[in-house]
């Protein structure tokens, strides 16, 4: 009789055991999910990662857009603004490189930003140069001009 009673406490212990394993996997599964879907939703969809003001006349910005596709890829939007009546206004935008040719986390990191020269001129001259990666280095650089509130490939 001490040998069966022995084994079923064994039995149950062993079964409790399993059944507590089996919840707290459960529950660090839900909430490793709730974690990511959580991250997901709260990871910027754009970041500025380079800005200048020309003047007083011109700002620029360079805008990194994370893709709704691809959370690995994103774009560049180089933005001009003018300063009329006391605001900033856009007047131009345009894309650097191609639409989601980026990589998102080089482009968001340090270092991202390997050239962004301007000049207070006008036209006024802008150089632009990118991480691609950290293995890869830095992108060639785009050379860009802002006339009159307008940007034209240089």
């Amino acid at each position: 009789m001490n040998v069966v009673r022995r084994h079923t406490r064994g039995v149950a212990t062993a079964a409790c055991t399993l059944l507590l394993a089996a919840g707290l996997g459960a529950a660090s599964a839900g909430a490793a999910s709730a974690g990511a879907a959580g991250a997901r939703t709260a990871a910027p969809r754009n970041q500025v990662i380079a800005s200048s003001v020309l003047g007083g006349d011109y700002k620029v910005t360079l805008t990194a857009l994370r893709s709704p596709e691809d959370p690995y890829a994103a774009s560049v939007r180089l933005q001009v603004y003018t300063h009329t009546d006391g605001t900033w206004k856009e007047p131009d935008r345009v894309t650097v490189g191609d639409v989601d040719g980026w990589f998102w986390y080089p482009l968001t990191g340090s270092g991202a930003v390997c050239q962004f020269s301007t000049a207070s001129t006008e036209p006024a001259p802008l150089t632009v140069s990118l991480l691609i990666t950290p293995s890869i280095g830095c992108s060639e650089p785009a050379h860009y001009v802002v006339k009159q509130g307008r940007v034209f490939a240089g």
